[in-house]
């Protein structure tokens, strides 16, 4: 079902408040400098992990996690994430994501099925080209943002700084257009390699 390149099968800190395992998937469309999971951006149609075996996993950790979160690469970058996310629910866990926001249509299609969303936000969205080195990627960002404000369900924005992030005051910008939203926005370091 999907392209798995790894998971944590315990973790106190990539949903918020929960217990969870984490399902990192492959692929991504953007190349930012600071990543942390490389290892991950190409797309693979071959996972490391077999679907079936992460669904023996989780069942035997019923009890003992609340949440599944999935995490990247961009895991909206696999067009059968709504029907993981549906069957990761049927099996009494709650479902979280972590996203760039890179995917809008799909983000929307996943919305009713999630609990929870991290959303990373790289840059103002005007300057988002220079983090990801993909033209066109603050407005798809931009259009993600819109689509999870407004869709009851439980979500942060986060950044990682960058030292691109700390010149010319854009992580402030990051943090008043997030205020204007009615959240807050929490900050992530860079992991330094």
């Amino acid at each position: 079902m999907l392209s798995i390149g790894g998971l944590t099968p315990f973790t106190t800190i990539d949903y918020p408040g929960k217990l969870s395992a984490v399902v990192f998937c492959q692929g991504c469309p953007w190349r930012c400098g600071y990543c942390h999971n490389q290892h991950l951006l190409p797309f693979k149609k071959q996972g490391v992990i077999a679907w079936q075996d992460l669904l023996q996993l989780l069942e035997q950790r019923r009890g003992l996690l609340d949440a599944v979160v999935f995490s990247g690469g961009e895991p909206t970058m696999q067009p059968t994430l709504p029907e993981a996310l549906q069957a990761i629910r049927r099996m009494g866990f709650l479902t979280g994501l972590h996203t760039g926001g890179a995917y809008p249509e799909q983000l929307a299609a996943c919305l009713p099925h999630l609990d929870w969303v991290g959303m990373d936000l790289k840059a103002p969205f005007e300057l988002y080209d220079q983090i990801t080195g993909v033209a066109g990627s603050g407005t798809l960002a931009e259009q993600s943002a819109e689509l999870l404000r407004p869709s009851g369900v439980s979500h942060q924005f986060r950044t990682t700084v960058d030292p691109f992030l700390l010149a010319d005051n854009r992580i402030e910008k990051m943090r008043l257009m997030v205020e204007g939203w009615g959240g807050k926005l929490l900050l992530q370091q860079a992991l330094l390699r």
